[in-house]
């Protein structure tokens, strides 16, 4: 692969990420259009350790620098960042890059924030797609407040990029399997208590599903952990077990936003600190459950959590906005600074909302044998009897409005 590629200009910084166990990320790289010299590579993230496949960083440029041809006469509106998907099958990667303005040494200029990866990755990659991206759109709206006031980008970059890096090395050996069974799940159980008790599994449920099927399963004892992660997995589809993740039984991954179902381990301390941006950032409402003391939490309805984030995310953008110098406000930290909105940080609410649906399969579910496929036939039947009273309920809306 490497025939054909220039050197590496020697302007490229790069800087190597330590990642535990192998990233399916090859490099991660942030370019812009030079008017007299083209497309120009600024910084290259690489992961170290065991890779898929090896690039040199002299091929790293020239794939970064294929994403900005064209680009020459893009015409968006201003803040539009544009996503392009590139599978390059002679090189055997595929690129995916965020298109977007920014200025860079007072000139305005088209830029690339890009991600390379094999191409056998592809299926893998693919049901994060959206994760990634959405991550990556926000820290560009901060960088490009960043560049505007003449401040490094990069670090900017990094904050993201990096965990993205760690994000995609834990999917790769502890995301939940595509097909799950039930025996290695609550509903196996001979009776209700079993494992937990009968409200705490009824409440867990009920809110994991008022919650758009995003949940966190936190605890001290991984198996119990796991256990519940593939319970509350069992009401996803296959593509969103993909986006989900088990916990390991060494140490705690962090939270990731925009994950389903994710489980995550308590300290030697026995608590585990949650970080209120990425929380307050996640595309839907989630669901906190603790399997130490049998708790249920969960935040607001979508609809008020949308709100609560556009609102953050506007009082952030306006906070780095504001910021006198680099060091004024680290990227990372803020909260708000805006005196019309102060962000709730008691953010998880009692399950308020009661149901009976999920309580009458519960109770209907342990009186089938245990060990036979009769209660995952149960589980499929309960699932296409909430879908089909959904698509009631939406009909009924639609006629009535």
């Amino acid at each position: 692969m490497s025939s054909g590629c220039p050197p590496q200009s020697p302007a490229v910084a790069k800087t190597e990420v330590a990642v535990d166990g192998e990233c399916p990320l090859l490099a991660a790289t942030f370019a812009y259009w030079d008017n007299i010299l083209g497309p120009r590579v600024r910084h290259i993230w690489a992961p170290k350790g065991n890779q898929v496949m090896y690039l040199s960083d002299g091929e790293v440029t020239f794939l970064a620098n294929h994403t900005l041809n064209g680009e020459i006469l893009r015409s968006a509106e201003c803040g539009a960042v544009d996503v392009k998907f590139f599978v390059l099958a002679e090189k055997g990667v595929i690129i995916v890059s965020l298109i977007f303005d920014g200025e860079l040494k007072g000139d305005k200029n088209t830029c690339a924030l890009s991600i390379i990866l094999p191409q056998t990755e592809l299926g893998f990659y693919l049901p994060l797609h959206t994760i990634c991206v959405e991550r990556l759109k926000h820290v560009i709206r901060r960088g490009r407040i960043w560049m505007q006031k003449g401040y490094n980008i990069i670090s900017v970059l990094g904050l993201e990029i990096i965990p993205i890096m760690e994000l995609l090395a834990s999917m790769k050996t502890h995301s939940v399997p595509d097909d799950i069974h039930i025996k290695d799940t609550v509903l196996n159980d001979d009776d209700i208590g079993d494992s937990c008790h009968e409200d705490f599994l009824h409440k867990a449920i009920s809110s994991h599903l008022q919650t758009c099927g995003c949940s966190m399963v936190v605890g001290s004892n991984p198996e119990k952990v796991n256990k519940i992660v593939r319970t509350l997995c069992l009401f996803l589809t296959p593509s969103e077990r993909k986006c989900s993740r088990l916990c390991r039984p060494d140490s705690s991954f962090k939270y990731d936003t925009g994950l389903f179902v994710q489980g995550l381990l308590k300290d030697s301390t026995g608590s585990f600190v949650l970080p209120f941006r990425q929380v307050l950032y996640s595309p839907y409402p989630t669901t906190h459950i603790d399997v130490d003391i049998n708790t249920v939490k969960q935040m607001p309805p979508c609809h008020e959590h949308t709100y609560n984030q556009r609102r953050y995310i506007r009082s952030e953008l306006s906070a780095l906005w504001r910021s006198d110098s680099e060091d004024d406000i680290p990227p990372d930290t803020v909260i708000h600074t805006d005196e019309t909105f102060t962000p709730d940080l008691n953010i998880f609410q009692d399950v308020m909302h009661k149901d009976t649906l999920v309580k009458s399969f519960i109770d209907e579910v342990f009186m089938l044998k245990p060990g036979l496929s009769l209660r995952s036939t149960y589980l499929a039947q309960f699932l296409l009897l909430l879908h089909r009273k959904a698509l009631t309920l939406l009909k009924y809306i639609e006629d009535e409005t």
